[in-house]
Formats: structure tokens, C-alpha cells, sequence
């Protein structure tokens, strides 16, 4: 079957509503504060619902200067590989305790993209909280959700800058993402996260499934040979739909699965 990873963030808005920071602390330390409380909390959730299917979840805590370092970068690589030969699913969210401002994730979309490329995913499926990128502007009913993006197209001039709820990201991010990743040969798939069963139809490819947009990989795409972001093709296998977990994924700030394969 399947080989899923999970990165999600969440950290930041679960510790919110757990603790007070210090009257003293500036906006990075309340930011400190809030992760470190709220990770516990966000891992647990994940670890409850996950237990209903059976599945062991771990931990992958990650910043940029990971992806800078050639030695942090395959050490942290190594680890995913790990989880995954042990059956384990890996949850990665960047670590916000020791992340410098100037230094932070665009959003969990850019570390998602890099997660994608560094562990040879064929599918990066991002859950958003809209259907994806439309004619025009959403709201405008004469706009229509685009259902297929073919190599080259550009869809720069149709793109809404909007975020959602405590996410640092929106659909401009995701659009260069899902570019980026089609140009090295992965498909890309952005989601309503808050559609029922959404996921299930996405890996099962239904292209007739409401509030989905599919990137299409470049024909004569191929891997980087011998470099940090090789991707390579994954064997497609079942799936099982948990809708306990997607609603939870929605509710926070959005979430992204990569199917990943292993190594030959």
C-alpha cells in the first residue's frame, strides 16, 4: 500500500487557547510559548485519531536551516526513511520554539513542497480550506474552479491572495508550490479539506470529485540526479478514508499528505 507522511501545522493555535504568556514576553516569545505548549496537545490528537485505524504516528520537528545543510538535510531524510520502514507515519510541522523569524517557512506549504521533493514523492495533496483556483475571484458566481492544470499553463493572473484563519499562507504559495513540484515530475493536488471523503476521492483519482484542481507533471520531467531533491515515481496501492482525521486536518490550519515511496 501506501507509504503517508503527514505535515501539519497547528502547534501555534492549540497552544493559544492552553496557556497565558508572560506580560513581558514580545511577540517571538509568546510564539515560543504557544508551540511548545501546543505541540503536545496537537501530536496527541493526531495520535488518538490515528489509533482508531491502528496507525503509530511520530514526530518530525523541522526548520529551514535544515534544508540549508547538506548534513542536517540527509540526517533529517534518514529519519522520515526510518518511521516509514518501521511502519510508523511521520507528522512533520516546522519547529516554531528555535525557528528565527527571518528564517521561518513562507508557510507549511513551502516546508510540504520540500518535504515532498526530499522523500521522493510521486502525489503532494494540499488541504486547504477552498475548493483551489478558480476563473476569477470566488466570490463572483460566473467564476468556475479550474479542474486540470496542464504543464506551462499559467495561472498567475487568477490567483486570489487570501489566508485562512491562523495560517501564514494562501493560495499564491500553493500555486507555486503545485509549479515547482509539476516541473519535477510530482502530481499535485489541491483540496477542500472540509469536503466529505475528499481525500478518498483524490487517491482514488476521481477527477469528477467536487472542490479538487490537479496538477499535471511536465511529460519530459526527470529526476535530479544526485541532488538533495530527487523525486521519484510511486506505485499507487489502497487507501483507506478516515473522515474523523480530515475533519480534524480542516478544522486547523491547513494540512498536507505526501504519499511517499521507498527507496530502491
Amino acid at each position: 500500500g501506501e507509504q503517508v507522511g503527514l505535515v501539519s501545522s497547528g502547534a501555534v493555535a492549540c497552544g493559544r487557547s492552553m496557556v497565558t504568556p508572560g506580560s513581558s514576553l514580545d511577540a517571538v516569545g509568546c510564539r515560543q510559548v504557544f508551540s511548545a505548549v501546543g505541540q503536545i496537545k496537537l501530536l496527541n490528537i493526531y495520535s488518538d485519531m490515528f489509533a482508531e485505524y491502528g496507525i503509530t504516528v511520530g514526530q518530525v520537528l523541522t526548520q529551514k536551516d535544515n534544508f540549508a545543510n547538506r548534513r542536517a538535510y540527509l540526517n533529517q531524510r534518514s529519519c522520515i526513511d526510518a518511521l516509514l520502514e518501521s511502519g510508523v507515519l511521520p507528522i512533520l510541522n516546522e519547529n516554531d520554539t528555535t525557528s528565527l523569524t527571518e528564517l521561518m517557512f513562507t508557510d507549511n506549504d513551502e516546508l510540504a513542497g520540500l518535504v515532498a521533493s526530499m522523500t521522493d514523492a510521486s502525489l503532494l495533496i494540499i488541504l486547504s480550506n477552498v475548493d483551489g483556483i478558480f476563473t476569477g475571484d470566488p466570490a463572483e458566481p460566473s467564476s468556475a474552479l479550474i479542474r486540470r492544470v496542464m504543464p506551462g499553463d499559467d495561472l498567475s493572473g487568477v490567483i486570489v491572495t487570501r489566508k485562512s484563519g491562523f495560517g501564514r499562507g494562501g493560495m499564491g504559495t500553493k500555486y507555486g508550490v503545485a509549479r515547482r513540484l509539476a516541473a519535477e515530475g510530482v502530481d499535485v493536488v489541491i483540496a477542500n479539506g472540509e469536503r466529505p471523503d475528499i481525500l478518498h476521492a483524490v487517491v482514488l483519482g476521481d477527477m469528477d470529485a467536487p472542490a479538487r484542481i490537479l496538477w499535471l507533471p511536465m511529460p519530459t520531467s526527470a529526476p535530479c540526479a544526485g541532488g538533495w531533491h530527487a523525486v521519484l515515481p510511486l506505485p499507487r496501492g489502497p487507501y483507506t478514508s478516515m473522515p474523523r482525521l480530515q475533519r480534524y486536518c480542516s478544522a486547523t490550519a491547513p494540512s498536507v499528505c505526501c504519499p511517499w515511496a521507498p527507496r530502491p
